[in-house]
């Protein structure tokens, strides 16, 4: 028997048992349902062994093909996918990595600029303070001094670049009265030396003359503190030096 007329023994079977049925349903009162999935496949398989051999390997080719191109482009995407996930995580380390580099860079670039200033500070600071422009034996001896006058021999003797740190100090611990005494410690003259004796190293005249008290009082700053203006430092923070 040939392939088609096998082929039509076997779709004549088939259509009697579904007219069989048909009228066994209707007899019955019922009506059978086909299954579609059965037949769908037996229809594809019945197709596909209809053609001739070289169009059936033409067939199987192109599924293959198809089968290939699908996987391809799904491949593609997925490592499309991982490229851009990987470029992307790389950005934001880079970006982070350049962020911390230009934040150190501008502690680095402040730190110098802060050690420079400081420097110059300090040498600015060492100059002045060890150049006073006038002795206290420079002025002669008078019965009485304004705050002006005391204020003037003050700029001569103590080096410009200390003299308002200096004069920050007298104006708080005697404003400038030379002769001021504190009524609880005994504290005496310009700077407050306490005792008050204490300025007899710098002149006998230490009661009467503000020159002698007022290089007593810078080099008692010197030599305690560095300068004038360290010892302002310490007054700030502690309220007396």
């Amino acid at each position: 028997m040939s392939r088609i007329s096998a082929r039509g023994f076997a779709v004549a079977s088939a259509t009697a048992v579904t007219t069989v049925g048909a009228v066994m349903g209707v007899a019955q009162g019922s009506v059978a349902q086909p299954n579609d999935d059965a037949e769908a496949t037996a229809g594809e398989s019945t197709l596909l062994a209809d053609l001739p051999a070289g169009q059936q390997a033409r067939v199987q080719t192109a599924s293959l093909t198809h089968q290939a191109d699908v996987q391809a482009i799904a491949a593609d995407t997925t490592a499309r996918k991982s490229a851009e996930e990987s470029a992307r995580k790389q950005a934001a380390k880079d970006a982070v990595s350049k962020q911390k580099a230009a934040v150190a860079k501008a502690e680095a670039k402040a730190k110098a600029e802060q050690e420079a200033k400081d420097k110059a500070a300090a040498e600015t600071k060492s100059a002045t303070a060890d150049t006073p422009t006038a002795s206290a034996g420079s002025f002669p001896q008078q019965a009485s001094y304004s705050v002006s006058e005391v204020q003037a021999i003050a700029r001569q003797m103590v080096p410009s670049g200390q003299f308002q740190c200096f004069s920050n100090i007298v104006d708080h611990e005697s404003t400038w009265n030379y002769q001021a005494v504190n009524p609880s410690s005994g504290a005496y003259g310009l700077v407050q030396a306490y005792p008050g004796s204490k300025m007899s190293s710098a002149g006998a005249d230490w009661r009467t003359n503000p020159a002698t008290q007022i290089k007593w009082g810078l080099n008692y700053m010197n030599e305690r503190y560095g300068s004038p203006c360290d010892a302002w430092d310490f007054w700030l923070a502690n309220g007396s030096y």
